[in-house]
């Protein structure tokens, strides 16, 4: 989905860390409390997802940053783009994104509930990119406190099992809505190494947003 159809569906006037999540006097956070953010997938010509660990944690995670008031999606997706992992415009190719936000709610013990207004989790849009060049694109060093201090290639599904739990539903939704973008063969099957508990959630959460 390129720019002019994520402007069809959401609008400008509609925009607006692993643990808890950082906040700045221009996030957009709505009346349910959910701070609009997006989340970025970059593939490889092999279809290895691109993972990110951050700086100074052992979590590993996809880049992901706030849309800022008035900021389209898609600017705010380059401009994370940016400054997480160093790469621009022509370094990628963009191959779409989910086709409405994907919310996710803090554990209690996250909520920093002395801040106004008080921000209950986010809401994301996933993009799906290519990496056009080599490796050596991706710089994690681009600013003063990066985001990240290292990364790897993986296979689809594990980002699933690596990010921190609360975000885990969240990932498998994302991947296989954006799976349908990758040609020609799609996404994996999902692995078998899901405990079933996993899958149950998952399925449900697919068919409550009619992807099933």
């Amino acid at each position: 989905m390129q720019s002019a159809a994520i402007h069809g569906i959401f609008g400008r006037d509609c925009l607006g860390l692993v643990y808890g999540i950082r906040m700045s006097i221009q996030d957009n956070i709505d009346a349910d409390g959910y701070r609009a953010n997006v989340g970025i997938v970059v593939a490889n010509g092999r279809d290895k997802l691109l993972l990110a660990g951050r700086a100074g944690q052992r979590g590993w995670q996809f880049p992901q940053g706030g849309i800022a008031l008035g900021e389209d999606p898609e600017a705010a997706m380059y401009r994370e783009l940016q400054e997480e992992l160093g790469l621009d415009y022509g370094d990628v190719v963009l191959l779409g994104c989910t086709s409405d936000w994907i919310p996710y709610r803090l554990p209690k013990r996250y909520v920093r509930k002395n801040s106004s207004p008080v921000c209950v989790g986010q809401k994301q849009i996933w993009f799906l990119l290519r990496l056009n060049g080599d490796d050596e694109c991706v710089r994690l060093d681009t600013t003063d406190q990066p985001e990240f201090d290292r990364w790897r290639w993986v296979d689809y599904w594990r980002p699933v099992n690596e990010v921190i739990y609360f975000k885990r539903r969240v990932y498998a939704r994302a991947l296989y809505e954006l799976g349908n973008l990758l040609e020609p063969a799609g996404a994996p099957p999902q692995p078998t190494w899901w405990p079933q508990r996993w899958r149950r959630v998952f399925e449900k959460d697919l068919r409550r947003a009619g992807l099933r």
